[in-house]
């Protein structure tokens, strides 16, 4: 409690020297978090490796095939479609087989917002 009580204090004195006036965005909403759709226990975890450009293997493989997926909606060739098709369907094994692994499915986190992500993501 006593740091609780030390940084209060400093805010107000902070405050109360102007310290605060002139912020970039003062007076705006916060920007949306980019990880709102991730489990609040995992959140802090992702953003340092967010910082340390490094994401997890999960996220990286959805991101993958998201592009991929996108990629797809423009190119109306098949022959030209093929290879593109075949990565996502390998990148989608990899990626239930990760999570598999994982045993991910069991967490109770991962299954109260297994559906948020899928639609943030598109599947």
């Amino acid at each position: 409690m006593g740091f609780e009580h030390l940084i209060e204090e400093k805010i107000k004195q902070s405050m109360k020297n102007g310290d605060f006036d002139n912020l970039p965005g003062k007076g705006k909403p916060l920007p949306e978090d980019e990880f709102a759709h991730v489990p609040a226990e995992l959140r802090n975890s992702y953003r340092i490796l967010k910082n340390a450009n490094m994401l997890p293997e999960e996220m990286r493989l959805q991101k993958e095939i998201v592009e991929i997926e996108e990629l797809l909606h423009t190119i109306k060739d098949p022959e030209e479609r093929q290879p593109y098709v075949k990565q996502l369907s390998e990148k989608r094994i990899r990626f239930d087989v990760l999570m598999e692994k994982r045993n991910i499915s069991q967490s109770n986190a991962f299954r109260q917002y297994e559906g948020k992500v899928n639609r943030k993501l598109g599947f």
